[in-house]
């Protein structure tokens, strides 16, 4: 099979990214504006947000919907298309938490030098969890 008729190539490059499957994760809960996004992803720049979301919108995963209302509200939402990957979210999200030392954060954390904390630093046995929302 040739590369570029693999099935999980295509998938990649719709879902692939930094910060669209973390999109696609907070839309698959609710539709958001652009500002809560930016909110809920505070590593990722605006200008990265807006590029990505315009790409799902063009890959017509994402609908954006415009309020004709003074200020102008925009509205992202999964469309039908976008909601056949919650399966895939969803699956993803388990993995990673039944494999949390094989993520890129837990790498890092466990190679931090002497008496630094790494960012993304693994808990220590015995300690709470964090809650990742606010």
């Amino acid at each position: 099979m040739n590369y570029n008729d693999c099935p999980i190539t295509r998938t990649l490059e719709v879902i692939g990214g930094k910060w669209k499957p973390l999109i696609l994760h907070f839309l698959a809960a609710a539709p958001r504006r652009s500002g809560e996004l930016a909110r809920l992803i505070p590593q990722a720049s605006a200008k990265m947000l807006t590029q990505q979301l315009r790409e799902l919108e063009e890959d017509r995963v994402v609908r954006r919907k415009v309020f004709r209302e003074v200020p102008p509200r925009v509205e992202y939402s999964l469309s039908p298309l976008g909601e056949t990957l919650k399966p895939i979210m969803n699956a993803m999200c388990a993995w990673g938490r039944a494999n949390p030392a094989t993520s890129p954060q837990g790498r890092r954390s466990l190679s931090a030098p002497a008496g630094q904390t790494a960012v993304g630093r693994l808990p220590k046995k015995g300690s709470q969890p964090v809650a990742l929302g606010r």
